[in-house]
């Protein structure tokens, strides 16, 4: 792992997003919480928060962190038939949370599309990508 002892401790944050798209009668099942799983929103929400903490176990020489915020928001679009996944992490440290924040958004939409695919395996989770990143030397950084 890079030794980051001497970098300067400050508040950081990070954003990532993923879509999962899907067929009408998908979403309607997942807005409507009669997936045969249950609650796909609520249980695709605890999947991206564990995610965000299980992180340096799961990406090589990912330094572990403690995090003091972890929030996964995920919300319907019917037009696009999707869902859409805003993961944020923040804490005070002295390296970034950009991989924790990945890891939720990319997981959370995973676990969208575990708790759906008997339904509709041509599901497409697409989009994921940092859109925000803030602290530390670097400063601030926002996707175009």
């Amino acid at each position: 792992m890079v030794d980051v002892g001497a970098k300067e401790i400050t508040e950081r944050m990070a954003v990532a997003r993923a879509t999962v798209t899907m067929q009408a009668a998908t979403l309607k099942l997942i807005a409507t919480k009669k997936a045969k799983k249950g609650d796909v929103l609520a249980v695709a929400q605890l999947a991206g928060i564990m995610a965000a903490k299980k992180t340096p176990d799961l990406i090589p020489l990912c330094h572990p962190l403690s995090l003091s915020s972890v929030d996964v928001k995920l919300s319907l679009d019917p037009k696009r038939r999707a869902v859409d996944i805003e993961a944020t992490c923040k804490l005070k440290g002295r390296t970034g949370v950009e991989m924790e924040a990945l890891t939720a958004a990319s997981v959370a939409a995973l676990t969208v599309y575990d708790m759906c695919k008997a339904v509709d395996r041509g599901m497409v989770i697409s989009g994921v990508k940092l859109v925000h990143k803030s602290g530390g030397k670097s400063g601030t950084w926002d996707a175009k």
